[in-house]
């Protein structure tokens, strides 16, 4: 029952996922950190078969880093996500596909402006200014097209973000009982607290 949504405001992007690790009916895990930051600007949240996300993100996270460092600058959002979108279809291809749903935020610092990435395990990218992985997109994707403001000050984009949490744990029936959320703008990323 993975869940994770993620919208763009006024110079931020927030992505919150849960924190649950389990496997068929087996909570195995409360604390998941599901949320990779990539670089100082960019976070990834993924979703998926257990040691396909792990892997893949990894894999995504030091590909990325070893880019920074051969160049001496990072990679911007939209490069990252045709990277990995790339990453995934070449996968897809091989034997042993990857069985991972991403969502990319990031600031770009050269264009002073948030990018919201929606990627799927077909390797399917697209830019959008909120989304949502798993059961709980079900019921968030509604809300966040009803009250997704894209000139939203941060806390009332965290106020939209707490309006999806809360309806997926009143709707679902098996919900997730934590969410870890963070941030990214002009000034890098940081978790936050709802």
């Amino acid at each position: 029952m993975e869940t994770s949504f993620a919208l763009t405001g006024k110079g931020y992007v927030i992505i919150a996922a849960d924190t649950t690790a389990a496997r068929s009916i087996v909570k195995m895990k409360v604390d998941e950190d599901k949320i990779k930051e990539l670089s100082s600007h960019l976070l990834m949240s993924y979703s998926g078969e257990p040691g396909d996300t792990i892997q893949f993100a990894e894999y995504v996270e030091r590909n990325i880093r070893l880019y920074q460092i051969r160049n001496l600058y990072p990679l911007r959002p939209a490069a990252a996500a045709a990277w990995i979108r790339r990453s995934l279809a070449e996968s897809l291809r091989s034997r042993h596909p990857y069985s991972v749903n991403l969502l990319l935020g990031g600031y770009d610092i050269a264009d002073h402006k948030p990018n919201l990435y929606w990627i799927d395990y077909l390797g399917t990218v697209v830019e959008l200014p909120f989304a949502a992985h798993g059961y709980g997109s079900y019921f968030a994707l509604s809300l966040l097209d009803r009250y997704h403001n894209p000139e939203a000050s941060l806390e009332e984009g965290l106020a939209t973000l707490k309006r999806c949490i809360e309806e997926v744990a009143k709707r679902l029936i098996v919900s997730p009982d934590r969410f870890k959320v963070k941030v990214v703008d002009k000034d890098g990323t940081r978790e936050v607290e709802l």
